[in-house]
């Protein structure tokens, strides 16, 4: 799983300091510098943090932040020249983890780099074994690390979270695909079946977590 910590800033000198201050913490970095390539990048990587500029070439960093917030909880730091409280509440609102203004101290953005790492860094969901890091995309069951895609890991993460309700196969794919794409309602259950073959490697004889319920859904017991 990724460590490394993505840097969206199209000012290059910026983001270099940055990328130099991270790297003495000990961090690993990424930088990108259009807006148009974070969410493909974010999807395929899956870092660690997000330190997102607000005004991008391609993309504003709003538009970015409300869409990675519609599959995947990884910390986002906004970071802008824009000290409206209106901006800074708005990028709050669409699940922004912190909020920095420009100019600021590249000391500063380390120490809440830290801060949010160790706020949002924990274990999410532990149960039966099972282990859910949603800002890593990480689960293991019983010490083992399942190989999950991220549309599997959401799956899982929904489930495990709401032990025992039973949920549709159109309010799974309502989940996992929020911009309403067109697809087969079966995709659900193929994604299920993957997702219990990997469970399956790691669990003890015996014990299966999702059940399908004929006619009504899936559920997590």
């Amino acid at each position: 799983m990724s460590e490394i910590i993505l840097i969206v800033e199209d000012e290059e000198k910026i983001s270099l300091v940055l990328a130099d201050y991270l790297h003495q913490a000990g961090f690993e970095t990424h930088c990108l510098v259009d807006g148009a390539e974070v969410v493909l990048w974010v999807r395929n990587h899956q870092p660690r943090l997000i330190l997102l500029d607000l005004m991008l070439p391609g993309r504003s960093g709003l538009e970015i932040c409300k869409e990675v917030r519609s599959f995947s909880e990884i910390p986002i730091i906004m970071t802008t020249a824009k000290v409206e409280e209106i901006d800074r509440l708005l990028g709050l609102e669409l699940g922004a983890d912190d909020y920095i203004c420009k100019p600021f101290s590249p000391r500063e953005v380390v120490a809440r780099v830290k801060t949010v790492l160790r706020r949002t860094g924990g274990v999410t969901s532990q149960t039966y074994g099972l282990v859910l890091d949603e800002p890593r995309f990480r689960a293991t069951l019983h010490g083992k690390e399942l190989d999950l895609t991220s549309v599997e890991f959401t799956l899982l993460n929904l489930l495990a979270k709401n032990p025992g309700r039973i949920y549709r196969r159109q309010q799974l794919m309502d989940h996992i695909y929020p911009d309403q794409r067109i697809v087969c309602d079966r995709t659900i259950d193929s994604h299920i079946k993957k997702l219990r073959k990997k469970i399956a490697v790691a669990a003890n004889p015996g014990e299966e977590f999702i059940q399908s319920l004929y006619g009504a859904g899936y559920k997590f017991e």
